[in-house]
């Protein structure tokens, strides 16, 4: 196991989705001292949280103003969520090549999810597959599931398991690779989620994936319960990921075409390019197309 640093707490709250304990502990860990390496990663966790929590304009604003290609690069991941996305993405492939910048394991983190909201999966990976941090494998790992790789995502697994088994990120990693395992591993997941849950207490993030654990394991009342907590305790009622899982969990569950309607409405408003919804037009367009194929004959 790692020893613990300065931004042992940082990073765990933010790799668990409690954005605003972590910018608390960003603000105090800043009154402690810390070599500098540990004060450049607390800047660019301090910023990461707010570009998770949607405050793309000061992302856009203080990385862009940065000398460090780390925080440039998380300017370019706010340009590209709040729709400026092919000069995001063009910017992106610039700065990695910049000599600069080379080595930089965090410009490469934010490029590989620059370019995995992208769907450029090839191009994510080379920036993450030599594995050089804990976050890249993680990486590696979800592309991996993404791809259907599960041999491959159990060895980068396996990797982040001999650098620190204990680490939340290895955690979280393996609750990923269990859950698409299947259903033979679903209470593996929930264990571990609830650990993590009872350690650092619940977060909208934490509770999604339990719903997915639940509803992979034919659990869907339980799912249907940490929606419903992610809604009531945390403002789930706009997440897109919380939308779309309850879309998902009222369907297993035989829920009227009213309510599911509901979900889907909102999910289409505020976020229609989430994966989920730009899925299902997809599915609904092919479909309409073929019933028109019918319909003239």
């Amino acid at each position: 196991m790692a020893e613990p640093d300065e931004l042992y707490t940082l990073r765990a709250q933010y790799w668990l989705g409690h954005y605003v304990l972590a910018l608390d502990e960003g603000k105090a860990s800043a009154r402690r001292p810390m070599p500098p390496h540990l004060k450049s990663e607390r800047e660019e966790l301090v910023l990461r949280c707010h570009l998770a929590m949607g405050n793309y304009d000061k992302v856009a604003t203080d990385g862009g103003s940065s000398d460090s290609p780390a925080l440039r690069a998380l300017a370019l991941h706010a340009r590209y969520l709040s729709g400026s996305k092919d000069e995001a993405v063009e910017g992106i492939k610039a700065l990695v090549v910049d000599p600069s910048a080379a080595g930089n394991t965090s410009l490469q983190l934010t490029a590989c999810h620059v370019y995995l909201a992208a769907g450029k999966l090839r191009e994510a990976l080379q920036c993450v597959h030599h594995g050089l941090t804990m976050e890249h494998l993680a990486m590696c790992v979800q592309i991996y599931l993404k791809i259907d790789r599960l041999d491959l995502a159990n060895d980068a697994l396996n990797l982040m398991k001999q650098a620190d088994e204990d680490s939340v990120l290895a955690q979280l990693a393996g609750v990923y690779v269990a859950v698409s395992t299947g259903r033979s591993r679903a209470d593996d997941a929930v264990h571990v989620l609830a650990g993590l849950s009872e350690q650092y207490g619940p977060s909208l993030m934490l509770l999604n994936v339990t719903a997915v654990a639940n509803m992979v394991g034919g659990r869907y009342d339980a799912a249907e319960e940490n929606l419903k907590a992610a809604v009531s305790e945390f403002g789930g009622g706009t997440d897109p990921d919380t939308l779309a899982n309850l879309v998902a969990c009222s369907q297993h569950l035989g829920k009227s075409g009213a309510e599911v309607e509901k979900y889907l409405s909102a999910l289409r408003t505020g976020s229609g390019d989430h994966p989920f919804a730009e899925g299902l037009a997809q599915v609904e367009g092919a479909f309409e197309r073929e019933a028109g194929k019918y319909l003239s004959a």
